[in-house]
């Protein structure tokens, strides 16, 4: 059983917070009486994107499609050509719908796929898929605020209901779905609010995240986020408890990068045989992994070798889709702002 399987109420989190010492600068909470600053970024909805950018980094620069291999290319518009038709077939067919945003958001066309997910929010208002989807893509574009928003409203559309398992559009080596609709409504949840600043909001969403992770990659996943938000609030006990649940044995598919992360917590790892290639060699492994070792050096004490790290991560901008890339901007993006969030005591795209 997981440790943190029962989720801890958020006075509890505040409370215990408190008591390790965390001041948690630059943190806020949603809802009243937090009085806590939102963490800044460069916000600029003043002026327009460049023709052709995506989105706006929290940094201020504008995020372009990055370019793909030719032969993933055409693979990825071959897939898109086919979603269009069946949607132009059957416009109102909620999976036709999701299908094509889908196809649309794998080739880093992110304002066509939000627009075609609201029209299936506007036709299918009861089905969290949609809310799910469109979530996941403000997240893309850094609009946090937007994502939580639907993410609230898909937790509430499947309370008490039976979870299902959520077909991959980018099927793994083995071809098994390794995620299903509630956990990555409660994951995207978990990472908007992790992104924004807010750990104790985070925390109350990992945990709900960890008990509907049913395939090990899943818990991997949601452990390594888990880990890191437990002690960026200088819950280093509770995140020992996570940790106790992960073994290099673990019949893992995909989230590699997460759980070497995590083995290097456990001191199983070593942080020089982690980091990989950086700059123009970087890949999403390598991004997830170089982002989760900067936040193991981070939360124990080396606040210039993390930031270091982080640096390298923004490197390469083809990566910006990435959540470590994300993560990585987000912790650039406060301390530019003169606010280094996090106890000081202790990846996805």
């Amino acid at each position: 059983m997981h440790r943190l399987a029962r989720p801890l109420s958020l006075a509890a989190v505040v409370l215990l917070a408190a008591c390790s010492g965390s001041d948690a600068e630059g943190d806020s909470m949603e809802g009243p009486d937090t009085g806590a600053a939102m963490p800044a970024v460069v916000e600029s909805p003043e002026i327009p994107l460049p023709e052709g950018a995506q989105a706006r980094s929290l940094l201020g620069e504008p995020l372009f499609p990055a370019d793909m291999p030719d032969e993933v290319r055409t693979v990825y518009e071959e897939n898109l050509a086919a979603a269009l038709a069946d949607y132009e077939a059957a416009p109102d067919d909620a999976d036709a719908i999701i299908w094509y945003g889908r196809r649309l958001a794998y080739l880093q066309r992110y304002d066509e796929a939000i627009e075609v997910f609201t029209r299936g929010v506007e036709l299918h208002p009861d089905d969290a898929r949609m809310l799910r989807h469109r979530g996941h893509r403000y997240v893309s574009i850094r609009d946090f605020d937007a994502a939580i928003a639907d993410f609230r409203t898909a937790v509430e559309l499947t309370r008490g209901a039976e979870d299902e398992v959520e077909p991959d559009g980018l099927p793994n080596a083995l071809g098994i779905p390794t995620s299903t609709l509630h956990f990555n409504i409660w994951y995207h949840l978990g990472l908007a609010h992790y992104l924004k600043g807010e750990f104790e909001q985070a925390l109350l969403a990992w945990n709900d995240c960890l008990a509907v992770s049913k395939h090990p990659d899943s818990v991997v996943a949601t452990s390594y986020w888990l880990n890191n938000t437990l002690r960026r609030l200088g819950l280093d006990a509770e995140a020992d408890g996570v940790l106790a649940d992960i073994s290099a044995d673990m019949e893992i598919i995909e989230s590699t990068s997460y759980l070497d992360v995590l083995l290097l917590h456990k001191g199983e790892k070593t942080a020089d045989e982690l980091v990989g290639p950086m700059g123009e060699g970087a890949t999403l492994g390598s991004t997830t992994t170089a982002y989760g070792v900067g936040m193991w050096h981070y939360v124990n004490g080396r606040r210039d070798t993390a930031y270091g790290l982080f640096e390298q991560v923004l490197d390469n901008a083809s990566q910006w889709p990435a959540f470590g890339y994300v993560a990585a901007e987000a912790e650039m993006a406060r301390l530019a702002d003169g606010e280094d969030a996090g106890s000081g005591g202790a990846d996805d795209a």
